[in-house]
């Protein structure tokens, strides 16, 4: 038989026992001196960490993307370098609302973060499983938070507080319709696409720019559950999801997505009767056309949750040589904010993490001590610690500089108010749904606006109204009526969010 290894503190001492207290004889008590109790009492108090304020419930695995297709034109990011390149990947999906304990299958907007592991540095791709936001400014994302969160009196949730807060920005009216529509509630991870939902930017090797929009293409399909399907499973599993994917990928059944992306050319911002860096509105494929450019593959299950999906860090700020962002206000509001959010939760060093520090880039940085500073990066020269420096410490690569960001001076120039602009995709949408979809629609509302007061559900209604009256009359008849008939067969659909 084979000998055990030998159990130790966190200081590497042998421990002699791992069942009892150490006490003053046989009947006496325990004794302040065993340091080995108060190593195990104490490191359980604290094994949690602050869950993130958003996004607390979520998924994750590791994988694969693979270039197959030529974007060479549009980007000098390494990642896209040539053809069939492979670069690790981190993945997190997540719900919204809920907290880190919530039912996997609640309907709501779910988070579809990725990081690639570049030979350039990490690349984060933090997004939605929707192509558009609830708001355009980051000034108000905390006031739309707080409306997810629970009631400081009731410490329920609040659909008052929801529709209240969306009947006062109408822009929101094209993520609740995608939200109350069929795709509310996907069947799994694998069962929905990923969008990076901003616009961003590239650049290429001759120094032009193009703003961007990313795609990641479910190849399993689109599979939703109704209202009545997700309550039944809940009072099941509240786990659905990480059994789905979990036990998916331990089967060798690894689900993959397509990476498209929409191309514009830099000049051409501001040419459109919508504002492309608004982050509710999505480009028309007729003029921006998918660009296929690769297939993530995930294959992995972390060996330790905690370590690799609990501890991963994604944040919008994070990009390589090649992608950069744009005037996109919620963009610019979270590129700060997420970053920030991982300082608190994780600590200074979080980067430094298994799960965020790059594995194909060398880091070389003069951030200097803090907490949990488990590592060195004197460079193997101690005098190297600030800089500029004479002792060969790291410089500046000026190669790696993105060409200048052509932004128009006039600060109005995107005016932030309601306007018309802001209910024409809405009703694009909504006009595309059948009937059967139009009539799951209004029941879904009915369910989520049921305990609203009335004067919120007027409020709500004027919006719809603004996109389409029949929108309007057919979610008051079904919120007067709250008894609608609901389909229960799952729900496959393929109707596009972005036309």
């Amino acid at each position: 038989m084979s000998r055990k290894p030998r159990q130790t503190t966190t200081a590497g001492a042998p421990v002699p026992t791992n069942e009892t207290t150490l006490t003053a004889g046989k009947l006496g008590p325990s004794l302040l001196q065993d340091y080995q109790l108060i190593e195990k009492l104490s490191h359980q108090n604290r094994e949690r960490i602050p869950e993130r304020v958003v996004h607390a419930k979520g998924w994750g695995a590791q994988g694969t993307f693979t270039v197959t297709h030529d974007i060479t034109k549009y980007t000098c990011a390494d990642l896209f370098s040539e053809v069939g390149k492979k670069t690790e990947v981190l993945s997190r999906w997540s719900t919204v609302a809920g907290e880190s304990g919530a039912a996997d299958t609640e309907r709501d907007v779910r988070g579809f973060s990725l990081k690639f592991y570049t030979a350039e540095g990490n690349w984060d791709m933090v997004g939605n499983n929707t192509p558009v936001f609830f708001v355009r400014d980051a000034y108000k994302f905390p006031d739309f938070i707080r409306t997810q969160k629970r009631h400081p009196k009731t410490n329920l949730r609040s659909p008052e507080a929801m529709f209240d807060f969306w009947a006062a920005q109408p822009e929101s009216v094209h993520q609740v319709t995608i939200l109350m529509s069929d795709r509310g509630i996907p069947t799994t991870p694998m069962h929905m696409n990923g969008y990076g939902s901003h616009t961003f930017s590239m650049y290429n090797k001759q120094g032009e720019r193009f703003w961007v929009k990313f795609h990641f293409k479910t190849q399993q399909g689109h599979k939703h559950y109704t209202n009545e399907e997700s309550e039944k499973l809940i009072g099941k599993t509240r786990e659905a999801y990480q059994e789905a994917l979990y036990n998916a990928i331990e089967e060798g059944k690894y689900p993959k997505w397509t990476l498209y992306i929409q191309v514009m050319p830099e000049t051409e911002a501001g040419q459109q009767d919508y504002n492309p860096f608004d982050v509710t509105k999505v480009w028309p494929h007729k003029d921006y056309p998918l660009i296929e450019v690769g297939e993530l593959e995930m294959n992995k299950n972390p060996e330790n949750y905690f370590q690799m999906i609990e501890n991963a860090a994604f944040s919008p700020s994070n990009v390589v040589p090649g992608i950069s962002f744009s005037p996109d206000k919620m963009l610019q509001g979270r590129i700060f904010a997420y970053a920030d959010a991982h300082r608190y939760r994780l600590g200074t060093h979080y980067e430094a993490l298994p799960a965020n520090h790059p594995k194909n880039a060398k880091v070389n940085h003069y951030h200097k001590d803090g907490a949990m500073r488990f590592f060195t990066n004197d460079f193997d020269n101690r005098d190297a610690y600030y800089e500029p420096n004479q002792y060969n410490g790291p410089v500046a690569d000026e190669s790696v500089k993105e060409p200048p960001l052509k932004i128009d001076g006039d600060a109005d120039r995107y005016n932030q108010k309601t306007t018309d602009a802001d209910f024409v995709q809405p009703r694009a949408l909504f006009e595309m749904f059948s009937d059967e979809q139009k009539s799951r629609l209004y029941a879904n509302y009915a369910a989520a606006m049921g305990p609203c007061s009335d004067e919120v559900k007027e409020r709500w209604y004027k919006v719809l109204k603004r996109v389409h009256p029949d929108y309007e009359a057919g979610v008051r008849n079904a919120v007067n009526k709250l008894d609608t008939d609901v389909n229960t067969v799952p729900i496959t659909d393929d109707t596009p969010l972005e036309d």
